[in-house]
């Protein structure tokens, strides 16, 4: 089912809209990537669905099952999180469990579940000031469920992160998809391909692009061929640029990408091309496009 649904959502800044009319139907048990570039408008639409910005126009209503101030219902991890440093990692769990409303009793209880579930019940004595960037994540996406939300959203959980650091959050988010509902944004395509069940990309505001990840992969994922050889493809290139199999060509000195429609085809008429083999192939290579090449393709 769908766990929150965004009607027409808009926001206006000083008569400028950063989004406009975006309907969003995030379902419950997925978790779900709000993908776009920097200004795209993913922080002002996670700030309306989370309360924390009032939308211009539009509606945020989450399922009828859950009553009231959908606030209880959701656990936020801003894109730069802030934490009091000279508090361990359990004081500063307890602290946000109390403000959630929790007891004295159910805050610490839930908060050694927390510290366990990300992988912090041995340094939950240690001050946050000497916690690296990674175990501030997670010490944060701690705090963000501490008060078991029925949706975890998490804004550019991972952007700021060393590889380290962003690979200890991915991997946590695989773990906490199998049991939590979460909505994340991020600019990085891999990270949306690695983790998320949906996609909603947006552009200036808008949602572009919308569906499951193997929906989308099937009905966008096109036969790509890389080539790259010794001497220069260009004079080549512009030989072959008009073959009826090729959708889209790209050329950087010694590489070329071929979109193509009839792989088999493709393949073949390369392969006999001697021209081609005249420039010394170093690489040829079949692949499929990526999600990033579709990202690529809808913003430009």
């Amino acid at each position: 089912m769908s766990l929150i649904e965004t009607v027409k959502l808009t926001k206006q800044f000083n008569g400028s809209a950063a989004v406009k009319e975006i309907s969003l139907s995030i379902k419950e048990g997925a978790c779900t990537a709000l993908l776009g570039p920097n200004g795209a408008g993913k922080t002002t639409t996670l700030n309306m669905l989370t309360g924390l910005m009032k939308p211009t126009s539009g509606t945020v209503q989450f399922h009828e099952e859950y009553q009231g101030d959908r606030r209880k219902y959701l656990g936020y991890l801003p894109q730069y999180p802030k934490f009091y440093g000279w508090m361990s990692g359990k004081e500063y769990l307890i602290f946000a469990a109390k403000l959630a409303g929790l007891s004295k009793e159910e805050s610490v209880k839930r908060t050694v579940e927390m510290l366990e579930l990300v992988g912090l019940a041995e340094d939950g004595k240690k001050k946050v000031s000497g916690y690296s960037g990674g175990m501030k994540q997670r010490l944060g996406i701690a705090q963000a469920l501490v008060h078991d939300p029925k949706l975890l959203i998490l804004d550019e959980p991972v952007s700021a992160l060393d590889p380290i650091g962003r690979r200890e959050v991915l991997e946590l988010m695989k773990k906490l998809k199998k049991t939590t509902s979460i909505l994340f944004s991020t600019h990085v395509l891999y990270d949306a391909e690695e983790v998320s069940d949906e996609i909603f990309i947006m552009k200036r505001g808008e949602v572009v692009v919308e569906g499951g990840l193997g929906e989308l992969q099937k009905t966008y994922q096109q036969p790509t061929i890389f080539i790259e050889t010794e001497m220069p493809l260009q004079d080549w290139h512009e030989s072959i640029k008009n073959m009826d199999w090729i959708r889209h060509s790209s050329l950087a000195k010694n590489k070329l990408t071929l979109t193509v429609d009839d792989l088999d085809r493709a393949r073949a008429d390369l392969w006999k091309n001697k021209s081609l083999q005249d420039l010394k192939i170093v690489k040829f290579e079949v692949a499929k496009t990526s999600l990033e090449d579709l990202f690529m393709k809808v913003m430009t």
